[in-house]
């Protein structure tokens, strides 16, 4: 009779839910010296415009004969387009939004191999000993301060305010706010006068992964960005584009313009500084299984370099093979991130 194979495997199934949970964010317009009274702000709302737009995409080489294109020219680019602005009479954004920071990080909410289950837990309870969350929970605070979540809304904007508040019982107990546009998009290093607040926010973020207390976060950004000028919502991706007869659809929360909660948290997990070519000054990217940067089309964490999720998962898990510290930090993010990291081929 054939020896038992005792050797330990990936589980099949192989979930985790994300630590970091933000809400949608909402958009308000006012003015920068009310923003004390912000709760009294008007709400921005998406409306249609209908544009005529005219040829400017790169043409086939059939298609530059100048007759062709002057015949093109004439025949108009209809489109209409959803838009969100400020008032003419308001020149700051306000975004508003909640975060829970939960604990049991590391702990997956479905696993059908309780072998595998007890490694990985005590393999997350050794680097929780060893090291605490406190450099993730330092990252995580760094981008609420800067208001990267406001995404291409902080761009070009004259000042940024960020408020963080410690919510308890429907109640306000501590309120951080940050000058956000001192505080770099490029690293994670803390300015004199932001020091000591983004310290005291960084540790309640790290309590909070470590199940220690129970986090809620209200955070509340300012862009003075001018009065009457856009402002830009998440976009919302129609799959079924034949019965939609607009080019752009803009994303509204019961007539409020508002950013994707998705969106929010790929902003506040973008830390990853550890990736090989981080030296190459593209900055921190989004915490990802294999590093990937859409916008860029490029993965940065091949799995042929070994330094990809599942290739140091599994040399963790299975092979107690600790990786740098820092790609310790990328495997614990990305577990905070959550998804379905299952092995299908074993089942």
């Amino acid at each position: 009779m054939a020896a038992k194979d005792t050797t330990l495997k990936t589980a099949s199934v192989l979930a985790f839910e994300r630590k970091l949970d933000p809400s949608d964010g909402l958009l308000f317009a006012g003015d920068w010296s009310q923003r004390d009274s912000s709760s009294a702000w008007t709400p921005i709302t998406v409306r249609e415009k209908s544009v005529r737009g005219t040829i400017s995409n790169r043409l086939k080489t059939k298609d530059q004969d100048p007759a062709k294109l002057d015949a093109a020219i004439e025949n108009p680019n209809l489109q209409t387009v959803d838009v969100a602005t400020l008032p003419a009479d308001a020149d700051t954004l306000k975004v508003s939004f909640t975060l829970r920071v939960l604990g049991g990080a590391g702990t997956p909410s479905a696993c059908n191999n309780a072998d595998y289950q007890a490694k990985l837990l005590s393999t997350v309870k050794g680097y929780a000993e060893d090291n605490g969350f406190s450099e993730l929970g330092r990252r995580y605070a760094h981008n609420l301060a800067n208001a990267r979540f406001l995404w291409r809304n902080r761009l070009g904007a004259e000042q940024v305010e960020t408020r963080v508040q410690h919510l308890s019982q429907g109640q306000a107990i501590t309120t951080w706010t940050f000058e956000s546009l001192k505080l770099s998009l490029r690293d994670f290093d803390a300015t004199v006068d932001a020091k000591n607040d983004l310290q005291a926010l960084a540790a309640l973020i790290t309590q909070g992964l470590a199940g220690k207390t129970h986090v809620l976060l209200q955070v509340t950004a300012f862009a003075r960005v001018g009065a009457g000028q856009e402002v830009y919502p998440s976009q919302e991706l129609i799959l079924d584009k034949g019965n939609s007869k607009k080019s752009k659809t803009l994303y509204g929360v019961q007539g409020v313009a508002g950013i994707h909660s998705q969106k929010l948290g790929n902003a506040l997990r973008t830390i990853d500084t550890w990736y090989p070519d981080a030296t190459e000054g593209l900055g921190p990217i989004a915490v990802e299984p294999y590093g990937s940067v859409t916008s860029q089309g490029k993965a940065y964490r091949q799995p042929k370099q070994k330094v990809d999720f599942y290739t140091l998962l599994d040399r963790w898990v299975l092979k107690d093979e600790a990786p740098a510290l820092e790609q310790q930090h990328f495997v614990m993010a990305n577990l905070i991130r959550g998804g379905v990291f299952g092995d299908a081929e074993k089942a």
